[in-house]
């Protein structure tokens, strides 16, 4: 077994939560699940959130100052299927769901009901990815249970991976 295989074994493993980042600039908006995201410094506050290059939400995040960060409710299984298994390309995920402008007018979920906005510090490629550094400065909490990543295998890409 070669060391990627293995690195790619250990990872299926992981649970984390899943979440929907939204975003929007020039009078454009757009919305992805994201599977690679997380805390990444306890003070200041920071949240490191990985967009796929392939991605819409990728493209319009690079004109954005602000992106919002929505941690994926356990119940919210088609939340999670519009946001991962269909491409702002082709459809207006926002014409499917509610929702209400929020920071900087950044689209925030109405059934997400943890979620926080963060101001775009820094861009980082990193292989398929980029790494977009947040700095939170807004948000909502409640109790809701988690969405997951093993739950959110099951959703096929709605853009290349």
């Amino acid at each position: 077994m070669t060391t990627q295989d293995t690195v790619h074994e250990l990872v299926a493993q992981l649970e984390y939560p899943m979440f929907i980042v939204t975003v929007a600039a020039e009078g454009d908006r757009a919305g992805c699940l994201v599977g690679f995201a997380t805390q990444c410094s306890i003070e200041p506050p920071r949240f490191l959130v990985c967009l796929s290059r392939e991605n819409r939400t990728f493209r319009v995040s690079l004109h954005a100052e602000v992106i919002v960060v929505h941690l994926v409710p356990e119940q919210a299984a088609d939340l999670a299927e519009l946001f991962g298994g269909c491409t702002g390309d082709e459809v207006d995920k926002f014409a499917r769901c509610e929702w209400s402008p929020g920071p900087g007018g950044t689209p925030v979920l109405e059934r997400c009901g943890n979620w926080f906005a963060g101001r775009i510090l820094e861009r980082v490629p990193c292989g398929d990815h980029w790494a977009v550094l947040l700095e939170p400065f807004a948000g909502a909490s409640d109790t809701t249970r988690p969405f997951t990543f093993h739950r959110a295998q099951r959703i096929t890409p709605g853009h290349p991976a």
